[in-house]
């Protein structure tokens, strides 16, 4: 049902039974409807201001009747009830979109990655079958962070649109440039482009930090339970390892992916004042 807002120019959704709610929510739920319709929603100010900037394309916006909405896309006002209905999470500042998603293949990336203006030496993060939301989305939030180059996602086990994954991105998961494939096409891709592959794991590996990593690199993470497929050991140029000194014998994906992004990070910034000094 719509009313007319105080200005009687606005209209205001203010039932929950609403078609367009509805669609709303049934993204925000359905990986498979996203996948299908190739649209997402975006919770937050800073999150959809971040996803305008990296050129992705909204599609609806919506907003808390209360609010004082002052950008430059046309919005819908809605209900608190029914903004309530919609977000997916709370503390929200009362505004959601609908974006469209954008094409992440292995296509789309190579030709993002390799222009005569790019680095000859790009730092790659691929991650195998990384099921957690949350976790992939803290990867990418710290990827960002740390100026990685690309984001591999293998044989995905959630969707990069997922509102969990968004969230703990930060945003990471719109500025990052990210591909989807499965691990057989991903080896054949570094490998044609002579990328050194870094597998993490405990078994026949050497310490991180013992690795130069100032070449075209790319760090391959498993899933915490069972680690990475034998394909990717076998095709790994060499196997790293985060040592373990307590009784524990792994970490978390996210925090193993930061430390080695990171050494990554610090071996090429030291090169660098060493360059320029």
């Amino acid at each position: 049902m719509y009313l007319c807002s105080k200005n009687m120019e606005e209209t205001i959704i203010t039932s929950v039974q609403n078609a367009r709610i509805k669609h709303v929510v049934a993204l925000q739920q359905k990986s498979s409807l996203r996948r299908e319709e190739g649209l997402f929603v975006v919770e937050g100010q800073r999150e959809i201001e971040h996803c305008i900037a990296c050129g992705y394309e909204i599609q609806e916006l919506f907003v808390l009747d209360s609010l004082n909405y002052t950008g430059s896309i046309t919005p819908t006002l809605v209900s608190h009830q029914v903004y309530e209905k919609m977000a997916y999470r709370e503390s929200t500042e009362g505004i959601i979109a609908v974006a469209k998603a954008k094409d992440h293949s292995l296509a789309t990336l190579n030709a993002s990655l390799f222009t005569p203006n790019a680095s000859p030496t790009p730092l790659i993060v691929v991650l195998e079958s990384v099921e957690k939301p949350g976790n992939l989305g803290a990867i990418l939030r710290t990827a960002e962070a740390a100026g990685v180059d690309a984001v591999i996602v293998c044989d995905p086990l959630t969707d990069l649109y997922n509102p969990n994954l968004i969230r703990a991105s930060i945003g990471g998961v719109f500025s990052v440039p990210v591909a989807v494939c499965d691990s057989k096409a991903c080896i054949a891709f570094l490998k044609e482009h002579k990328i050194r592959i870094l597998t993490a794991q405990l078994q026949d590996s050497y310490d991180y930090y013992d690795y130069n990593m100032l070449g075209a690199t790319a760090i391959v993470m498993g899933t915490e339970s069972t680690g990475l497929t034998d394909q990717w050991r076998e095709a790994a140029d060499v196997h790293i390892r985060i040592p373990m000194l307590g009784r524990l014998d792994s970490l978390n994906v996210s925090v193993s992916a930061a430390i080695l992004m990171y050494e990554a990070v610090r071996q090429r910034h030291q090169t660098y004042k060493k360059a320029t000094m």
